[in-house]
């Protein structure tokens, strides 16, 4: 079974797989205001510039799957590209945010280094169609409902379109009702076809819909969702980082404190490290 992704190119700074150690895939579930979305991407960045991991900053425009009609969803398609464009920019990162509908791509790409298929969406084939048409790469989630061995016809929408510059992300299977599992042997599974594969640790540890209008949460294991993706094999992580998670509008229970976050990356790293090694020696 293949263990060793293609090298995925983000931009000229930041890239995945091949022997890139670790990258984070990390920000706020939403929108909340350019003044918090900077602030936050500003202290990430610090940390991984620290660290010396690469990162993509991750922020939705809008949360179209909300659970309620009156879940906050952000400040939507136009303001929150020009506020991801304004943290691009002023701190030369590349970001991330997902597209719900066909109509959304195009403006999407113009700004967006990476375009996030959302799990809800990971069997949209017109959706996948047009975004993979875009020559961007694509952050694709395995949707909950689906077996890891069902991504292949996923990753087959794209290459179609002439769209190799993929990354699978694992961010939990539907477990009964309000819960979700992670078999980390999706790792594995999904990086027999050579694409770079990311743990979301934040998602995992959901409970969809769990608190009747909103969805739940057991942020408590966060970290161990994110080592225990890092040893099956991944080449990333990927977490919803706010600065107050109990005020997050949307996903406070399984969002990631910042004040935590260095640590945990540090970890991972190492972790993400010592198993290059012995790859290399084996």
């Amino acid at each position: 079974m293949n263990t060793v992704a293609r090298r995925i190119e983000i931009n000229s700074r930041v890239a995945i797989g091949g022997s890139i150690p670790l990258l984070l895939i990390g920000g706020p579930c939403v929108i909340e205001s350019e003044s918090h979305a900077l602030s936050l991407a500003h202290r990430i960045h610090s940390v991984c510039e620290d660290l010396k991991i690469p990162l993509i900053f991750k922020a939705s425009y809008d949360k179209a799957n909300r659970s309620s009609i009156k879940s906050y969803r952000g400040p939507g398609l136009e303001k929150g590209l020009k506020i991801l464009q304004k943290i691009k920019d002023e701190l030369h990162i590349p970001v991330l945010s997902d597209v719900h509908e066909t109509n959304q791509v195009a403006p999407a790409a113009d700004v967006l280094d990476v375009i996030q298929i959302p799990a809800f969406l990971s069997r949209q084939t017109d959706l996948i169609v047009a975004a993979a048409r875009t020559g961007k790469p694509l952050n694709i989630k395995k949707g909950q409902f689906m077996a890891p061995q069902d991504m292949k016809n996923v990753i087959d929408k794209a290459l179609r379109q002439g769209n190799d510059q993929l990354i699978l992300t694992e961010r939990g299977t539907s477990f009964g009702y309000n819960a979700l599992v992670v078999d980390v042997r999706s790792i594995p599974t999904m990086k027999k076809w050579g694409y770079p594969v990311v743990i979301d640790a934040s998602h995992s540890v959901q409970k969809p819909g769990g608190e009747g209008e909103s969805s739940g949460g057991e942020s408590e294991f966060i970290p161990l969702m994110a080592k225990a993706g890092i040893s099956a094999g991944a080449d990333g992580v990927f977490l919803e980082i706010h600065d107050h998670p109990s005020q997050a509008l949307s996903d406070r229970h399984n969002s990631f404190n910042i004040n935590n976050l260095k640590n945990l990356l540090a970890l991972c790293h190492r972790m993400k490290t010592v198993l290059a090694e012995d790859q290399d020696q084996g």
